[in-house]
């Protein structure tokens, strides 16, 4: 090896995390004794990267110098000693790399998510002559569907109503904009990425979305501009009509044996019910609708909400604003952000690009901090003695722990504790990551206010407990309609029904959130009971019900059918254990308001068991015991 290159890798290794270096020792060379005392680490502390791994300095240097040794070694030619480890010391690495148990089950899901398996069809799927799949949407979900079945190569067509693929990150150009979820977990297990931040900004998002599209060459497939507005199956062709406006902003109808919707639920915007909103004569705008000239220097401004987007929002536009109003709903969780706009530094950036095994373990030490290590802390004990502040003890130390860095971060500022420290317990609304929001909540320009807004008059708002305050700009910062899933576009299934009506308006319910009773050969991603509140990468969960979606193609095109319909009861059975699982969870305490639950008090949007449960539903479809078939017609539909 060059000696100017062997030096990038012993910059690199030697501020390179010491728990993922041992793991890449240990499968670049086939060493269990990096396994065993006196390398196992020490357990890291809340959600950072425990980069010293705990252990002393003699041990790390002597760990960092076999990691050198190995990876030059391994670049200069000499082959992998455990290319694809089997999923018994997947499990092993992993428990001794978190110095913390990992059951046996995970061992598959490991292997996924460090991409020695894939989650991408393995061979080509023979599907009829003329049979295509429509997808709408060209942003996480979207674009996951796609590369699945050109991999397969099965012909397909996205429609996106915008001029460009992302999604939620073509839409959202808000001050501050960016992910919660390290972002080299946030994205594709097939898709690796220069990253410059552990937690990418909005930009950085959008271009490594626009990456993926340009790697798998999608654009081709892609009808920009084209707004899906119905779709209604048609039961003699065994298909879906979809009625699209185009770019041209004519109505045209197109038709498709499959159907993917793949919307996501960050849409439509969602406004408040105030009187006088629409009167407001200052700049008044969603922050999901940013204007792109908006100049808030020296500006009186409110914000409407105090969420994730509020949270990242407010911290960015406080030091250039002459005030800053923040109506607050109610109180929220924030987590320490160890990595908040942490660069990734240069020779980092190198040995993530030059070494997939270290990256792959990288993103796997993140996957299960940010996985389902914190599931069994939300679970409620009938026994604790403190069931208004806490599920169980766990759940009850991890409220101190939040509550003292509320706390840090007030200092001096002691009027604002009882307003900005939840009663309800952790987790029971989305874990926020703080950002800086309760430092910006002491600064002298910044007032919070918990009283409700009753009232936006044309320069001014009005709160609950009367007091006005006068505003030159109003920023909405409610979020979206994730409570009813699919509005963007009207469903009819087989028996004219339409999804509003199947649902309910905001009572959506899925199989797998991926299929819904009525509507053969339609899958819907990210929906009814998906996200994973406790933790985990969305664009995993996608993966896994795309994989899902891709067995169910396969067996149609194998089996000769030609509709494929999830049974009632199989749906309805899955469903009342998705509510009764919720029942024993943090989302159903009844102190708080939380847009995972409808006015019912159902959870329709959190996900109540472990990711690795569902990794192992969606491995395969039994058509058989969770379908209606039919078999195939004479194939009409076309694109």
């Amino acid at each position: 090896m060059d000696p100017q290159v062997e030096q990038q890798y012993a910059e690199a290794v030697a501020i390179a995390n010491i728990p993922t270096l041992l793991m890449t020792v240990v499968q670049l060379t086939g060493e269990r004794k990096w396994l065993e005392a006196p390398y196992q680490p020490r357990r890291g502390r809340g959600m950072g990267d425990n980069d010293s791994g705990g252990l002393p300095e003699a041990i790390q240097q002597e760990i960092r110098n076999a990691a050198l040794e190995a990876i030059v070694a391994w670049k200069d030619g000499r082959p992998v000693a455990i290319p694809a480890p089997a999923p018994e010391l997947l499990v092993e690495m992993l428990a001794v790399m978190m110095a913390e148990p990992v059951p046996d089950e995970y061992g598959s899901m490991i292997a996924a998510q460090l991409g020695t398996t894939s989650l991408l069809p393995e061979s080509r799927i023979d599907v009829p002559e003329g049979f295509r799949v429509l997808i709408i949407g060209a942003g996480v979900s979207g674009l996951c569907t796609a590369i699945n079945l050109q991999k397969a190569g099965i012909p397909f067509t996205v429609l996106e109503k915008h001029g460009n693929v992302g999604g939620v990150w073509w839409e959202n150009r808000y001050p501050g904009a960016g992910v919660d979820t390290p972002n080299h977990l946030y994205s594709f297990s097939f898709a690796t990425y220069d990253w410059t931040k552990y937690f990418a900004l909005r930009d950085e998002l959008h271009s490594y979305l626009e990456h993926v599209a340009d790697k798998f060459d999608l654009r081709s497939n892609i009808r920009f501009d084209t707004e899906v507005l119905s779709a209604e199956y048609e039961e003699a062709e065994q298909g879906w009509a979809v009625t699209v406006r185009n770019a041209e902003g004519e109505l045209e109808t197109l038709h498709s044996n499959v159907l993917v919707s793949a919307t996501g639920i960050f849409n439509p915007l969602k406004y408040p019910d105030i009187k006088g909103l629409e009167d407001f004569e200052g700049e008044c705008f969603h922050t999901a609708a940013w204007p792109a000239d908006v100049d808030l220097t020296g500006k009186r401004v409110a914000i409407i909400g105090n969420g994730a987007s509020a949270m990242q929002t407010g911290p960015e536009i406080q030091p250039k604003v002459a005030s800053l109003t923040v109506f607050q709903r109610s109180a929220q969780w924030g987590a320490p952000f160890e990595q908040f706009r942490k660069v990734v530094p240069e020779p980092m950036r190198f040995l993530f690009n030059e070494v997939p095994v270290y990256q792959s373990w990288y993103r796997m030490g993140r996957g299960w901090v940010f996985n389902d290590r914190i599931h069994p802390a939300l679970q409620k004990d009938p026994n604790w003695e403190h069931p208004e502040r806490s599920l169980n003890a766990t759940n009850d130390a991890h409220r101190e722990y939040f509550t003292q860095h509320i706390h840090s971060e007030l200092g001096d500022r002691t009027d604002l504790i009882d307003k900005v420290v939840p009663t309800y317990p952790p987790f029971g609304k989305r874990m926020l990551m703080d950002n800086g929001w309760f430092r910006m909540l002491t600064r002298d320009n910044v007032e919070l206010v918990t009283e409700s807004v009753t009232e936006i008059k044309p320069r001014s708002v009005v709160a609950a407990d009367g007091r006005e305050f006068e505003v030159d700009v109003l920023i909405i910062a409610t979020g979206f309609d994730v409570l009813r899933f699919l509005t963007t576009f009207q469903a009819k299934g087989r028996s004219g029904r339409s999804l509003r009506e199947v649902w309910d308006d905001d009572n959506a319910k899925a199989y797998l959130g991926t299929v819904v009773p009525d509507f053969p050969n339609f899958f819907t991603l990210y929906g009814p009971n998906l996200q994973p509140g406790h933790g985990g990468s969305l664009i995993f969960v996608v993966e896994m019900q795309v994989h899902y979606i891709m067995d169910i193609l396969r067996k149609m095109a194998d089996q000769g059918l030609g509709a494929v319909e999830c049974r009632q009861d199989v749906h309805d059975e899955y469903n009342a254990g998705m509510d009764a699982a919720h029942e024993n969870m943090v989302w159903t305490h009844p102190g708080m308001q939380t847009y995972y639950r409808n006015d019912r008090g159902r959870i329709v949007v959190n996900y109540p068991h472990r990711n690795v449960d569902l990794f192992d539903k969606t491995r395969s479809a039994e058509l058989a015991n969770e379908f209606i078939v039919e078999p195939r017609n004479e194939i009409t539909a076309s694109v």
